[in-house]
């Protein structure tokens, strides 16, 4: 389980509040990693305690302000919440990508997507409407 100092460290150093729900299941401890059937998607949302190292490494801030990745797909995909919006929103960002124009929206929040993901999987762009 993840203390609640740590997680309000992670927060000081990316200059960002979490949303609840995220706050609420980081701070439960409950890890998410794995296939997800039916869609047979695999997701990860990273450990708190790497949030910071692994948005550094991908230079994510100089590419995309606001951004803060906090899974992926075990690829090259990223998670991400847009922190540039006052309620941040999950999008999902291919790590070469140069700039926001790619971002591909994947759910208002994480309870949204959580609950979509196992159906849904990732999507992907426009033809997943």
């Amino acid at each position: 389980m993840v203390e609640e100092s740590v997680l309000q460290q992670v927060e000081r150093e990316l200059g960002v509040r979490f949303p609840e729900d995220y706050r609420r299941l980081v701070l439960s401890g409950d890890r998410v990693k794995g296939f997800f059937p039916p869609a047979d998607d695999f997701l990860e949302l990273f450990a708190v305690e790497d949030i910071v190292g692994i948005n550094a490494a991908g230079e994510l801030q100089a590419r995309f302000p606001g951004a803060v990745a906090i899974g992926g797909n075990g690829s090259r995909e990223l998670l991400v919440y847009d922190f540039r919006e006052p309620v941040p929103p999950l999008l999902l960002l291919d790590t070469v990508t140069e700039d926001w124009s790619e971002a591909i929206p994947q759910a208002a929040s994480l309870t949204e997507f959580l609950h979509a993901f196992p159906e849904r999987g990732w999507l992907w762009g426009v033809e997943d409407d």
